[in-house]
């Protein structure tokens, strides 16, 4: 666990000011660790208790915390700053409910501009996804949920993102948003899951030019290279319990002088961010905080052997389930 604390501010004006006086005192994107919004539409944030330990904090650790606060908060899942300033974000689908949410995602995107960010990443929850672009904070709001394409993720070739009740990943290339003027029209579909059905979730972040899809029969990971053309398949891991991959930490591979003088090559390994949740054609709902499971090689086929030996097999949470 991470120790907090919680700013609250009444407006987007005063998250604005309360965000340049936190980055005085040491904070930068990597240390916010939850967003929300309540019905009022007054914004809530929580960052680390002790800004010292802000550089440690991997977007893993975010995944796996418990929001500090009970009651009524409606998330952002990530913020994202596009080409040209334009802003996205995902998050619970009532914050469209609020009214100041746009307001606050602008100013997080704006604030980012500061430590040369281009996107933040935020603590998890159950809630009903949505997704929304904008200008800027007067500008018109596209309900990109509305559209169908959910649990966007930002490439360097453009937006991907799932469709509600598809078995396609969808991308809608940067050249397309320009042309366009709004993320309304030019997607396309670069990668299809075949008999692992509907896709119920997406990785919330693009790493060394992988993705991991949560399908209805399983998990798939794609290499992204190849965009803005297609996905390409890099493994495939068949599993029905309600396991979905929310985020992942890198493996650390490095290679020590050796040869003739005793080279050797060092891979420590990385982890998976995974939730659990319930499976319906349309998505993951009912979605617990992560967990951190560790797979010795970094790669998505550990990962069901890892589940087991910490016994989170099907069985297990079949029993979570019916209690």
């Amino acid at each position: 666990m991470i120790p907090t604390r919680v700013y609250h501010y009444r407006d987007p004006a005063a998250v604005i000011l309360g965000l340049k006086e936190l980055r005085k005192q040491g904070l930068t994107p990597r240390g916010l660790l939850f967003v929300a919004l309540d019905p009022r539409g007054e914004t809530s944030i929580a960052v680390p208790a002790d800004f010292d330990a802000v550089e440690s904090i991997r977007v893993g650790d975010k995944l796996s915390l418990v929001p500090p606060w009970e009651g009524r908060y409606f998330h952002f899942d990530a913020v994202h700053r596009l080409p040209g300033d334009s802003v996205l974000w995902n998050g619970d689908r009532r914050l469209g409910d609020t009214g100041s949410a746009p307001e606050v995602a602008c100013a997080i995107s704006e604030w980012m501009k500061g430590s040369s960010a281009k996107n933040v990443f935020l603590g998890c929850g159950p809630h009903v996804p949505g997704a929304w672009w904008t200008v800027d904070h007067l500008s018109e709001v596209t309900e990109l949920h509305s559209l169908g394409f959910l649990d966007c993720v930002v490439t360097t070739t453009g937006i991907l993102a799932r469709k509600i009740d598809d078995a396609r990943l969808w991308l809608l290339p940067f050249s397309a948003l320009r042309e366009h003027g709004k993320p309304t029209t030019g997607w396309v579909h670069v990668f299809e899951t075949g008999d692992f059905g509907n896709i119920l979730l997406l990785e919330r972040r693009v790493l060394q030019y992988r993705l991991v899809l949560t399908c209805e029969r399983g998990l798939v990971e794609v290499d992204l290279s190849h965009l803005p053309e297609r996905a390409r398949e890099t493994a495939r891991v068949p599993m029905r319990s309600g396991f979905g991959v929310v985020g992942r930490i890198a493996s650390k591979r490095t290679l020590v002088s050796s040869g003739a003088e005793g080279r050797r090559g060092e891979i420590d390994g990385g982890a998976f961010a995974v939730t659990a949740g319930k499976i319906e054609p349309w998505g993951l709902t009912e979605m617990r905080p992560a967990i951190l499971v560790g797979s010795p090689t970094g790669e998505l086929l550990d990962l069901p052997r890892t589940l087991r030996s910490m016994r989170l097999d099907t069985d297990e949470v079949e029993k979570q389930d019916e209690t």
